[in-house]
């Protein structure tokens, strides 16, 4: 069975307006997704990434230039993820419209991951 990305993408700055309380409700959603995930075979892996944009790095000519922030115009940053296995795109994509991250507005988007790669992993 291939293996898919479910990439969550949002604007942290909303989830810094909830209050400590309504933050652990939002995330008890996450929790019974991923055991809605397990229940039914699908679930890999998944975690949830600090709050904060990362660095980036690209090449300048031979030099490694960082920069903080996935794009410094942008105001959605990936904030986690979950690995799945479905049998294809369709059911990948049925399995995200589950997710609770669409409730504020995130975004999903969701990759196949290398055929190669996945099987490699799968055998460690």
């Amino acid at each position: 069975m291939a293996q898919y990305m479910l990439l969550l993408y949002d604007n942290p700055a909303g989830w810094a307006k909830l209050s400590p309380q309504d933050q652990q409700k939002e995330m008890r959603k996450y929790q019974a997704y991923g055991e809605r995930l397990r229940e039914k075979k699908l679930w890999v892996s998944s975690h949830k990434l600090a709050d904060e944009p990362g660095k980036v790095l690209r090449n300048g000519g031979g030099k490694a230039l960082v920069s903080d922030g996935p794009y410094s115009e942008t105001k959605e940053w990936l904030g986690g993820y979950y690995l799945i296995e479905a049998p294809n795109y369709q059911a990948a994509v049925e399995a995200a419209l589950d997710c609770p991250h669409w409730e504020h507005g995130g975004t999903i988007e969701v990759r196949e991951v290398d055929a190669m790669v996945s099987a490699a992993s799968t055998k460690r």
